[in-house]
């Protein structure tokens, strides 16, 4: 495809999308309006009936955690799709970095950033891990957890290089940490289904609200897709850091 053709094609589907975000623009509510009887709904619903202070999380732990699974899904096709696309190297092997071209110099870390980065880190999973657990009482939960949590290894890797990060995460934890995650989320639903009747429905005791141990499943759902999350996170991050190191495809015998 040459670069006039690729410019029609870009031309068409984006001025089919420009007219589809005008047209949904023009369909908007005027300024100031409100009808949001859902809403209300669930704002009277969240604390006296899930014990959960958070209705945001309530909503999609309990009210519409069907969808959530799907979400939890898409994100760990996702994941699949770049494992799929990454591993087909594999039979590459790993050589020193082609970094000694005329007037290129790749700096070391700074202590700076080395010192300040590694302070940073428990406090970014101690966050994450908060996040995580206090998503049905505070604003946060699973999904952002989960991305702070992986931001650490992320620092980690800022603070070190690649084969720290590999040592402080290796890939066959955050695999299995995505996996049991995305499986755990399932299992909750199946647990509904086993023990209360209904596919999803809370099986534990609510108790009260603005304790940790609270709000039936919904802790759990939380939980179950902050491992995901950080798996999926975690797992993609490497696999692309693995891929800037240059790569020497063995030679053909």
């Amino acid at each position: 495809m040459n670069a006039r053709l690729r410019l029609r094609v870009f031309a068409v589907a984006g001025t089919a999308l420009f007219a589809a975000l005008v047209w949904g623009f023009v369909g908007l509510p005027d300024f100031g309006s409100f009808d949001g009887a859902y809403g209300q709904l669930l704002n009277r619903l969240s604390v006296p009936d899930r014990a959960s202070t958070d209705v945001v999380t309530t909503v999609n732990f309990d009210f519409r955690e069907f969808d959530t699974l799907g979400e939890e899904f898409i994100l760990f096709a996702a994941v699949v799709g770049v494992a799929s696309l990454l591993r087909t190297l594999r039979g590459e092997h790993v050589a020193t970095p082609d970094d000694d071209v005329p007037g290129r110099r790749v700096p070391e870390t700074s202590l700076v950033v080395g010192v300040t980065g590694t302070l940073l880190v428990a406090p970014t999973v101690l966050i994450g891990i908060y996040v995580v657990l206090h998503g049905h009482q505070t604003p946060g939960g699973g999904f952002q957890g989960g991305v702070i949590l992986a931001t650490g290894l992320l620092l980690t890797y800022l603070t070190a290089d690649y084969m720290t990060m590999r040592r402080v995460g290796p890939t066959a934890l955050i695999e299995a940490a995505e996996g049991a995650g995305a499986a755990g989320f399932v299992l909750i639903a199946i647990g509904g289904l086993l023990f209360a009747g209904s596919f999803f429905e809370n099986f534990l005791p609510i108790e009260t609200a603005g304790q940790l141990i609270s709000a039936g499943t919904i802790p759990l759902g939380n939980l179950a897709v902050g491992l995901a999350v950080t798996g999926g996170f975690a797992f993609m991050l490497s696999e692309f850091l693995q891929q800037t190191l240059i790569k020497r495809r063995r030679e053909v015998r």
